[in-house]
């Protein structure tokens, strides 16, 4: 492996550990006891002016006294004494170094000692891990650095686990022998490093097979989309437990680490751009790099289920109801094969209910039932899906199915108990490790399968291009523009927005109370009338929106009475029809990830329906379309009660043109609010249109 930046902390020649101690229990010993279980190849020195050795290791009374500059120390000192011996460790040009500890002084009110570390550390150059951190196992390399115990590790494998939460780390780590790691990492606070130069070290690792993500946040947006990008080069999986989806989890993130938490929305969009793979919890985690880690390939298809119970059968095809994990109906010849094997009255369906009458041959029968359901052309995957025994044994007639149909198929296959309760079976490891995954849970099972494939599709997909480019000429006229004005009022938004090729209906403006002559001669009746009075964002919400008026009467009264209620500032557009759906289109900008744009269903009910998707630009219409299938209500969209199914070519099209805009225009463009879109059978067009010019100051009426 080429020499990688983070080799010095993470592949050290030597390590010195400051605060070796023989007390039990403690960071000063447990780390050594670590360094010494995972037979570390570097020179380990213990500093300790008490002692002559602690566990085997020669000891010194400080750094000064070693043989050689050691190239990694740690420290494993109170904090009253970190400050002087991290001094000396940069005094003497040490290079790399870890700090277990959270760096809280009670009653210390100059700058904060973990400030004051850092920023030694960065202008030292050192490199840093931690603080508050549980440290790292870099199995692949030996080196086990870490103040905490662990389990036995009897060989590296080829899983990664990457946490900003040291619980994070151990909770799976430490309590999932069916998982074999190459290398793990708490990262803990991230002074100098963070878990983005920890992802792109481990890609480097010729063993690395999957990598799992414990995210609060991102401090290093950029460096994180990099690394996502050369994960996606190099074809490796990354399954990503992001916490901070409420507001309330993600403020607790920022006050436990120091991070600045971005919108969670916008992580969706980043892991669906790069093909991340989101899970709820610290069990799906885990059962996601369990069926990642496994070494067969997952050709094209779908899932399939083999049950003992009609009724847990039925709980399958709920959960997979609710994870929009889709079942393949099997083809005829399928069918045909499982009729002349299964007992009578069980249809030959998927998920297939196969328990029969038992009897001496019970295995072989239910052996060819799954070899049947797996040799299926529509079937990529399969899982025998069958309780635990007493105590949490694993029959060995159920890993029989497994082995037999995977030979016959030379398909993926898994065990899944619905529950494993408190009982544990050793087999259930040994079989993991042989290549026949054995998960407990079967939503767990079913949100790793669906992953596993979502990353098979993903890989497998053509990248789309986004649309061409905006004529120069009119970027440059409309970055001029906004260069010079702090508000743009909705008539020109919507010329702005047609200009770069998104369809927004044409207004007319003028203050009232009055229709000008000239603005009479340009109608055609039906219209809509709009304030345009400055300051208010949502106008049906001030009765600022007057539909389907029919001819100028009509139109003065109504521009009268708005005038006097609003002000002056009103806006006359062609009244749209044609039955459809509201939908929204949006540009924002994140505070990490820069401008993003949102796809979903809008109209006056936007924030209350609040089904919308969030996507980083520029992407084609394909991406559009996906996001769209994501959303709940996407059924809505297609043919329903006889209508025609909607213009959703159209729709993505437009939301690909505004991705462009989004980009070109991201140096003055705060926002873009395009709701609604009218979404109809034959084409869409955006009815209302709001442009922000970045650093405006915006008085907005909410």
């Amino acid at each position: 492996m080429p020499a990688h930046r983070l080799d010095p902390l993470l592949q050290p020649r030597s390590i010195a550990v400051v605060g070796a101690s023989t007390r039990a229990g403690s960071p000063g010993n447990e780390v050594l006891l670590n360094l010494r279980k995972g037979a570390c190849p570097a020179a380990v020195f213990a500093i300790n002016p008490s002692r002559d050795a602690v566990e085997g290791f020669p000891c010194f009374a400080s750094l000064a006294d070693l043989p050689e500059v050691p190239q990694h120390v740690v420290f494993a000192v109170n904090d009253t004494r970190l400050e002087a011996c991290f001094d000396e460790a940069v005094a003497l040009g040490v290079e790399a170094a870890t700090i277990f500890s959270g760096m809280a002084i009670a009653g210390d009110n100059s700058p904060g000692l973990a400030q004051r570390i850092q920023r030694k550390a960065l202008a030292a150059g050192m490199l840093l891990h931690g603080g508050n951190s549980m440290g790292f196992f870099n199995f692949g390399g030996g080196v086990w650095l870490s103040g905490f115990d662990t389990r036995d590790h009897e060989r590296p494998g080829n899983v990664v686990l990457l946490s900003q939460s040291g619980a994070g780390m151990s909770g799976i780590l430490d309590c999932e022998e069916r998982l074999d790691f190459l290398f793990a990492a708490s990262t803990g606070q991230e002074l100098c490093l963070a878990v983005e130069d920890y992802l792109d070290y481990v890609l480097d690792l010729p063993g690395t097979a999957v990598v799992g993500l414990f995210l609060e946040t991102s401090r290093h947006p950029q460096r994180l989309v990099r690394a996502l990008e050369k994960a996606r080069r190099l074809h490796i999986p990354i399954v990503a437990l992001k916490v901070g989806r409420t507001e309330l989890a993600a403020r607790l993130a920022v006050s436990h680490s120091g991070a600045l938490a971005g919108s969670d929305a916008v992580y969706d969009a980043v892991f669906q751009r790069h093909g991340v793979q989101r899970v709820d919890d610290m069990a799906q985690l885990a059962a996601a790099l369990i069926l990642f880690a496994q070494p067969h390939p997952v050709p094209p298809g779908g899932l399939a289920t083999m049950h003992d119970s009609g009724g847990e059968r039925q709980l399958a095809i709920d959960l997979a109801d609710e994870l929009g994990l889709e079942y393949p109906r099997l083809h005829a010849a399928t069918v045909a094969t499982l009729e002349t094997i299964l007992d009578e009255g069980l249809p030959a369906v998927n998920p297939l209910d196969a328990w029969g009458s038992g009897g001496v041959d019970a295995g072989r029968y239910m052996e060819s039932c799954f070899t049947a359901l797996l040799s299926d052309p529509g079937v990529a995957l399969g899982a025998v899906v069958h309780d635990r025994g007493p105590r949490g044994a694993i029959y060995s007639s159920y890993l029989q199915y497994l082995r037999g149909a995977h030979q016959a198929t030379g398909k993926p296959v898994c065990l899944v108990a619905n529950w494993s309760g408190s009982g544990a079976d050793p087999g259930a490891i040994e079989a993991t490790r042989q290549g026949y995954p054995v998960l407990d849970g079967l939503r767990e099972f079913q949100v790793a399968a669906r992953s596993v494939m979502a990353y098979r599709d993903f890989l497998a997909r053509e990248d789309d291009p986004a649309p061409p480019a905006t004529a120069p000429e009119i970027v440059d006229r409309w970055r001029l523009y906004l260069q010079g004005v702090t508000h743009i009022d909705e008539a020109s938004s919507g010329q702005l927005l047609r200009d770069f090729g998104i369809p927004v209906v044409a207004g007319l403006a003028f203050d009232g109370p009055g229709v000008p002559r000239e603005v009479l001669q340009a109608l055609r009746f039906p219209v809509v009338l709009k304030t345009a009075a400055r300051g208010i964002a949502h106008k049906s919400d001030v009765g600022g929106v007057r539909l389907d008026l029919a001819n100028s009467e009509e139109l003065g009264r109504a521009c009268a009475e708005m005038t006097a209620r609003l002000g002056p500032g009103l806006l006359v557009a062609p009244m749209v029809t044609g039955e459809g759906v509201e939908m929204i289109l949006g540009i924002a900008r994140d505070s990490q990830f820069g401008p993003t744009v949102l796809i979903g269903f809008g109209g006056v009910h936007a924030e209350l329906l609040q089904d919308t998707a969030v996507l980083l630009p520029p992407f084609a219409p394909a991406e559009a379309m996906r996001a769209l299938r994501r959303l709940r209500m996407h059924k809505l969209l297609g043919a329903v009660r006889g209508r025609e199914a909607l213009a959703l070519a159209a729709f993505c099209r437009m939301a690909a043109r505004l991705s462009v805009l989004a980009v070109e225009m991201s140096d003055c463009i705060e926002e873009v609010d395009i709701n609604p879109v009218r979404l109809m059978v034959d084409d869409c067009v955006g009815l209302d249109a709001l442009v922000i010019p970045l650093h405006a100051n915006r008085q907005l009426d909410h």
